[in-house]
Formats: structure tokens, C-alpha cells, sequence
């Protein structure tokens, strides 16, 4: 057990040394607004394995190609995904390793606990 006793003062200052300027506090809340949809969480999911197109995301989240392209749209735009174009044919992937960590991670502590099934 610890003996050490909280220093009011030098938490303080240690939590004001670490705070980011608030223009990057807003950009990292629009950043975690962005996951905030299931359709382009499962979009980011669908993109953990394998790249895609259009027609493949729209067929294996049996939604519209509007709307999937509509969520594209956004992810790219918030450099999570990028694009890349295959003669007519453009392919989605995770822009780059730390997508694929945030979304995992995330994925790991909603799950951490549960039983693992098949659903999980």
C-alpha cells in the first residue's frame, strides 16, 4: 500500500503541462464524432481485412450505394480511409495503422469481460 499523499498543486500543474491547446481538443471531439455512427463503423470494419469497393461495402452491409457512399465520404474526408482508383473501379482502405488501433481498441474495451461467442 502506498504511502504517498496527493499533492493538490503538483497534480495541477502536471495535468496543465499536459493539456493540449483547445483547438486540438475540439479537432480530437470531431475526430470521435466520426466513429459515432454504426454504418461507418461498420464500414471501417468491413476494411480491417481486406480493401473494397463501392459495390462489395453496399453488398456485404446490404445498404444503398448512395448511403455507402455518403459515409465514404465522410471517413475520407477525415482521413480515416483513403481511396485508390483500378482502371473505373475506386478500392477503400484504412488510411493507416492507427484507424485500425483506435477502432480496435475500442472494440476491445466495449468487449473486455463478455463471454466470447459468436456475436462478439
Amino acid at each position: 500500500m502506498s504511502t504517498h499523499t496527493h499533492d493538490h498543486h503538483s497534480a495541477l500543474d502536471i495535468a496543465k503541462n499536459g493539456m493540449p491547446k483547445d483547438e486540438l481538443l475540439f479537432d480530437l471531439a470531431d475526430l470521435f464524432k466520426i466513429f459515432g455512427d454504426t454504418t461507418r463503423m461498420k464500414i471501417l470494419f468491413s476494411l480491417f481485412e481486406e480493401e473494397l469497393c463501392v459495390r462489395e461495402i453496399t453488398d456485404l452491409l446490404g445498404m444503398t450505394q448512395s448511403a455507402i457512399s455518403h459515409q465514404l465520404k465522410v471517413l475520407k474526408d477525415s482521413r480515416l480511409i483513403g481511396n485508390r482508383r483500378e482502371g473505373k473501379t475506386i478500392i477503400y482502405f484504412l488510411a493507416d495503422d492507427h484507424v485500425r488501433s483506435i477502432v480496435g481498441q475500442g472494440y476491445e474495451h466495449i468487449t473486455e469481460g463478455m463471454h466470447h461467442d459468436e456475436n462478439v
